[in-house]
């Protein structure tokens, strides 16, 4: 559980520096970043299968408690590096074969998803330090760049170079500023 002390160190310094438990009692993002570690953890081992595949399915029964409760989906398969933050709880659905990369940060409302055509049909691969804004889409075989910001309600269905910033129904690039400040 070691990524999930390093989204716990964020949050903390996000809020002032709140105990866990009070983080932990109050904070739907957390709660849902933990049950995706714990079952995550459980997705990679190596265990047997004759005792993995009861705790995965416990694992989903969990995952999905969570999705009712709190209104984000991170399924168990997901790749998220370290120290991940989710902003605000609600309408979060993030891709069981989606990559997002290390000290990312999204807001409410963000889809990150599969869409596209025969070999652009995919989904999309995030780098480190991304900040996604409110109910922006991210959908298809895309590769989002590190230090990138991606403003509200934007619309990301092509690949997006590091160190800038997008807006839009297509997103595009708006200007050079990274996502330094943003996380």
């Amino acid at each position: 559980m070691l990524l999930f002390k390093t989204d716990l160190h964020k949050y903390k310094a996000y809020s002032g520096n709140k105990s866990t438990l009070v983080l932990m009692l109050t904070t739907q993002g957390l709660w849902a970043l933990f049950v995706y570690r714990y079952s995550n953890k459980i997705y990679r081992s190596a265990l047997p299968s004759f005792f993995k595949k009861p705790l995965l399915r416990l694992a989903v029964l969990w995952q999905k408690w969570i999705e009712i409760v709190a209104g984000i989906s991170i399924p168990y398969s997901v790749s998220i590096g370290h120290s991940f933050y989710i902003g605000h709880f609600g309408n979060i659905i993030i891709n069981s074969k989606a990559i997002i990369g290390d000290n990312c940060n999204i807001s409410q409302g963000v889809t990150i998803g599969i869409s596209g055509k025969e070999e652009k049909r995919g989904v999309p691969i995030l780098g480190n330090n991304v900040y996604i804004g409110a109910n922006a889409v991210l959908a298809g075989r895309i590769v989002v760049g590190d230090n990138v910001v991606i403003g509200a309600n934007s619309l990301v269905n092509k690949n997006v170079e590091s160190n800038v910033t997008v807006l839009g129904v297509p997103a595009k690039k708006i200007s050079d500023n990274s996502s330094s400040g943003y996380i």
